[in-house]
């Protein structure tokens, strides 16, 4: 689908963009530049960097619910919404005093409708009526990410990353563009910090974006992804470090836009690499091999809202019965593994045994659904630096091995080279 041209963008900035006032003031400035071209602009903004960490930290510090009480999410909600509410009246505030028609809009006013999940709220809906006729009339409004409301009237937050998903949300209501600053200038072939010889892709298909984000690369929040694929909305990843020139002008091909496969000409084979610490890999030894065990063992799972992703059944020692591994994120382990022990018994296993001394490898690209020998170079460049896998995971554009984080790095540059991502 092929958006109609408009002069409506959508602007967001992170909280390291949000940081100080003087950040504030260079993306104020940045915004100005965008509205000296005859933009109209809507601006979502994060609440800055390490704000949010404290409300809850306050929230924690009021202690738990008496007992027999429900905890209170719509008031942890309040509090939490509260870092976002600050920065867009900041900016709201630097901007009029440069001289520009601004207004802050709280999520209410819009308004950006959700469910009732208080601290992990879902969109449901953004009308675009009144909104759009506020820029369309020439003011630059500020809007809050991270936050919602609830149909009979209740705050609510996203979760964290929720502001990159309010900024798609509000760019699909205003049918345009969306611009996202924040302390990278791109979406790289891999993490930079890792490998120095990392390149910035000018543009990443959507799918290629919505795995790199659920596997590991911080740039984008899933959900934002998500609903960015939905609604067709392009999304431009920039940095809010570099300013415009005297004449308003970014650098040439600044930034990574993430768009429809069908607008990259020239597509990878291979477009990144990832790298997530954040697994576990929990085997439960000797279960019984019932066709209904494995049935068993991810409905209990599944019904405690603890993901699964890779998944390994092999032959047990024991006559009868198999050994099942599976792998989850370091916070639901504990809870899964606790889950699998209480139930022991009922699944009939003999022995649990948990890693977290291990790290998820992925690399992604929309051309391996049309090129043979993806998974031989990814096996070969591995084997030849001596890293073994203990799982792998496929999908027609990404594959993932689990191996020893202690090799996770090495395994990342060997990955990168291998595929010639350095070279781009």
């Amino acid at each position: 689908m092929t958006r109609p041209e408009t002069t409506r963008l959508v602007m967001k900035f992170g909280g390291t963009s949000m940081g100080d006032l003087e950040r504030i003031r260079r993306a104020a400035r940045i915004i100005a530049a965008e509205a000296a071209k005859g933009k109209q602009i809507a601006v979502v903004v994060s609440a800055m960097a390490g704000k949010t960490n404290e409300l809850v930290a306050w929230t924690d510090g009021a202690g738990p619910a008496a007992a027999g009480l429900p905890l209170s999410d719509d008031e942890y909600d309040v509090v939490v919404a509260s870092g976002e509410q600050v920065t867009s009246g900041l900016l709201a505030l630097t901007l009029r005093n440069m001289g520009l028609n601004a207004r802050s809009w709280m999520g209410w006013q819009i308004p950006i409708l959700t469910d009732d999940a208080h601290g992990r709220a879902r969109i449901e809906d953004v009308p675009g009526d009144v909104l759009g006729a506020a820029v369309d009339s020439g003011q630059i409004a500020v809007v809050p990410g991270f936050q919602g409301v609830t149909r009979d009237g209740r705050i609510t937050t996203l979760g964290r990353g929720g502001s990159d998903t309010s900024a798609v949300a509000v760019a699909a209501a205003l049918e345009c563009p969306c611009d996202i600053y924040t302390d990278v200038d791109g979406v790289y072939t891999t993490d930079p910090r890792i490998e120095s010889r990392a390149r910035r892709l000018e543009k990443v298909s959507y799918e290629e974006m919505l795995e790199m984000a659920s596997l590991g690369a911080k740039v984008l929040q899933t959900r934002s992804v998500e609903l960015a694929m939905a609604k067709q909305v392009p999304v431009r990843v920039l940095s809010s470090f570099i300013e415009p020139d005297e004449n308003g002008n970014l650098p040439e091909n600044a930034g990574t836009l993430i768009c429809d496969e069908d607008e990259i000409v020239e597509k990878r084979i291979v477009s990144g690499v990832t790298m997530s610490r954040d697994e576990a890999r929990i085997t439960l030894l000797g279960l019984a091999d019932r066709t209904d065990a494995p049935a068993d063992v991810f409905t209990r799972l599944a019904e405690a809202n603890v993901n699964v992703d890779m998944i390994v059944q092999s032959q047990a020692r024991t006559e009868g019965a198999v050994n099942l591994t599976f792998t989850t994120g370091r916070r639901d382990a504990q809870r899964a593994a606790e889950m699998m022990t209480a139930a022991k018994a009922e699944l009939g296993f003999e022995e649990l045994r948990i890693d977290a001394d291990v790290a998820k490898i992925s690399v992604i690209g929309v051309g391996m659904r049309s090129h043979a020998g993806v998974a031989q170079t990814m096996f070969r460049a591995l084997a030849d630096k001596g890293v073994k896998f203990q799982a792998i995971s496929t999908s027609e554009i990404k594959i993932s091995v689990l191996i020893e984080d202690a090799y996770s790095e090495l395994a990342v540059r060997a990955l990168h080279s291998a595929y010639g991502l350095d070279a781009l």
